[in-house]
């Protein structure tokens, strides 16, 4: 019997694009031109693109996350005639704001929230490199209450798939890891990294693509109380 009720944010509780080009970020750009940086708006995307796939390559191997703001900061290093980079912080308040331009709210995930809530204490476990985005979100949804805590791998300087995330979030609240269910769309970090920790998994995999149990394989989230 379960007893505690964790979920991944992105692309399990809301739909969102990981781009970093089809939203459009004329704002961050022009807040770059304004400062005097040297480089067009191709350019611009795609220096950003490389230094975030530099971030992303290195806390895949390290397991340890980054931040938004270091991010910016390496980012300002490498443009022409860029501001310093303890100016980071603005261009990343920009940036985040466009990004999240691709975010979309799900239909039935607030009343099924709701409904788990009386049943299970709840848990938000994420990968984000913004410690105040989730939060937002969840805010934005009519959905914080409906959450104990939400752990960002941000704050705690690892992330999924990394064992220590998952075990944090059984210690925070006291639970034991085999009484605990995550539920998250990715295969490598959710999936498998709550195995690992000895979570009970449940897969968000519509496809049938991942190498999973059917019991652990459901189409979308809305799947989840049924399972229970």
């Amino acid at each position: 019997m379960a007893t505690h009720l964790f979920f991944d944010f992105f692309g399990t509780l809301v739909d969102y694009s990981p781009s970093r080009t089809e939203q459009g970020y004329e704002r961050s750009f022009a807040l770059l031109r304004e400062a005097g940086a040297r480089l067009d708006y191709g350019e611009f995307l795609s220096l950003w693109s490389e230094v975030a796939e530099g971030f992303e390559a290195e806390a895949e191997r390290t397991r340890r996350e980054f931040s938004m703001v270091e991010l910016g900061r390496a980012f300002l290093a490498r443009v022409p005639g860029a501001p310093p980079v303890e100016g980071a912080e603005e261009l990343v308040r920009v940036y985040v704001e466009e990004w999240n331009q691709g975010v979309t709210y799900l239909d039935g995930v607030v009343p099924l929230l709701e409904r788990l809530s009386r049943r299970f204490p709840l848990a938000v476990i994420t990968n984000t490199h913004d410690h105040h985005l989730v939060p937002a979100h969840l805010e934005r949804m009519g959905a914080a209450r409906f959450f104990e805590r939400v752990i960002t791998s941000v704050e705690l300087g690892t992330r999924k798939p990394a064992v220590e995330i998952f075990a944090h979030a059984v210690r925070a609240g006291g639970a034991a890891a085999a009484d605990c269910v995550h539920v998250g769309d990715s295969y490598h970090a959710d999936y498998r990294g709550a195995l690992a920790a000895g979570l009970r998994p449940l897969l968000i995999d519509p496809q049938r693509r991942a190498p999973v149990p059917d019991g652990h394989r459901i189409a979308s989230v809305l799947e989840v109380e049924s399972r229970l």
